[in-house]
C-alpha cells in the first residue's frame, strides 16, 4: 500500500513562480506571544506546532519579521532547519512594531536592505524562496520600495517577489518593476473588498494568499457556514477554507493556529469538497 496523502496536500498543488507548492498552506502569524508579541508561553509546543504542520502537507510556510517581531522567523528554524526540500518559506517586510499594538509603515530603501538582511539571518537561509513587501508605506513612493527589493532578487537574496495588502493600481506598478508571483491581502467569505485584486492575480496567473481567511473568527459565526458545516459533518473553519480553495485556482490559504487540535482541524479542509450547492448557499448575501 501507498503512503497515505497528507490532508492539506488534498487540496492539490499551486505554482509560486518556478515553485510547487500545496494548495492549502500555514500561516506561523500566531506561534509568537499574544497579540503576535514576544515569545510564546511554550516555546517547545510552538516547535512542535511547526513540525506537525510540515507533517500534515503544509508545505508553505508564510511569516513575516514583524510577527513577534522576529520571534515567528526563528521559531520556524529552530523548529525545522535543516529543511526539507519541499519546503517553501515565505516571509515579510515593511512593517515594524514600536509596540505591541502598533504595526507601522515602513518601506524606506535602507529599512528593507536590513530586514531582508535579518530574516535571511534568523531563518538560516542564503537565498529567501519568496519575499513579499508587507504594506505599501504612503512616505515613500512606492516604486522605491519594490525597486530595491527587485535589486536584492538580483543580487540572489531573494528567489521570488510578492507584495501584500495592494489595489490593483498598486499591482500593476509592482509588476512593472520585477515579476510578482503572490498577493497576499485579506479575503475571506466575511470579506471579499480584495475581489478585484483576486481577478487580476488570476488573469496574470499570480497566488493570491488571503489573509485572516477566517475572518479572525467571523467566518466560523456566520450561520450560511454553520448551516453547511451542519449538513456536511464538518467544522465552519473546514467550510470556511474549503470555500476559498473553491474559489479561486490561484487562491493559497494560510490558516493559522497556536493549537495542534485546530491545526489539524483546519488541514482537514484539504479533503472536504463543497458542491454546487453548498457554494450557491454560501455565496448568498
Amino acid at each position: 500500500m501507498g503512503k497515505a496523502t497528507p490532508p492539506a496536500a488534498a487540496a492539490g498543488t499551486l505554482k509560486l513562480g518556478d515553485l510547487i507548492v500545496n494548495r492549502l498552506a500555514f500561516g506561523a502569524m500566531r506561534v509568537a506571544g499574544p497579540d503576535i508579541w514576544g515569545e510564546p508561553k511554550d516555546r517547545a509546543a510552538m516547535r512542535e506546532l511547526l513540525v506537525r504542520a510540515f507533517e500534515l502537507g503544509h508545505n508553505f510556510f508564510d511569516t513575516a519579521d514583524s510577527y513577534g517581531p522576529d520571534v515567528s522567523e526563528i521559531l520556524i528554524a529552530e523548529a525545522l532547519h535543516p529543511y526539507p526540500k519541499e519546503l517553501v518559506i515565505g516571509t515579510k517586510g515593511g512593517l515594524i512594531r514600536p509596540s505591541r499594538h502598533r504595526w507601522d509603515e515602513n518601506g524606506r530603501p535602507e529599512h528593507l536592505r536590513r530586514a531582508v538582511e535579518g530574516s535571511l539571518r534568523r531563518l538560516r537561509l542564503e537565498r529567501i524562496d519568496l519575499y513579499q513587501f508587507h504594506a505599501p508605506d504612503p512616505r515613500v513612493p512606492y516604486a522605491e520600495s519594490i525597486g530595491t527589493l527587485a535589486e536584492l532578487q538580483r543580487a540572489g537574496k531573494i528567489r521570488h517577489l510578492g507584495v501584500s495588502n495592494v489595489t490593483v493600481k498598486q499591482l500593476e506598478e509592482a509588476r512593472r518593476i520585477a515579476p510578482i508571483v503572490s498577493v497576499q491581502n485579506e479575503y475571506n467569505i466575511e470579506n471579499r473588498e480584495s475581489g478585484g485584486v483576486l481577478a487580476a492575480c488570476e488573469k496574470a496567473r499570480i497566488a493570491f494568499i488571503p489573509w485572516y481567511p477566517l475572518g479572525a473568527g467571523r467566518a466560523l459565526r456566520s450561520a450560511k457556514v454553520n448551516r453547511v458545516a451542519a449538513g456536511l459533518g464538518a467544522t465552519p473553519a473546514q467550510v470556511a477554507i474549503a470555500w476559498l480553495l473553491a474559489r479561486s485556482p490561484v487562491m493559497l490559504p494560510i490558516p493559522g493556529t497556536g493549537s495542534i487540535a485546530h491545526l489539524e482541524e483546519n488541514a482537514a479542509a484539504g479533503r472536504l469538497v463543497l458542491s454546487a450547492e453548498d457554494l450557491t448557499a454560501l455565496d448568498r448575501a
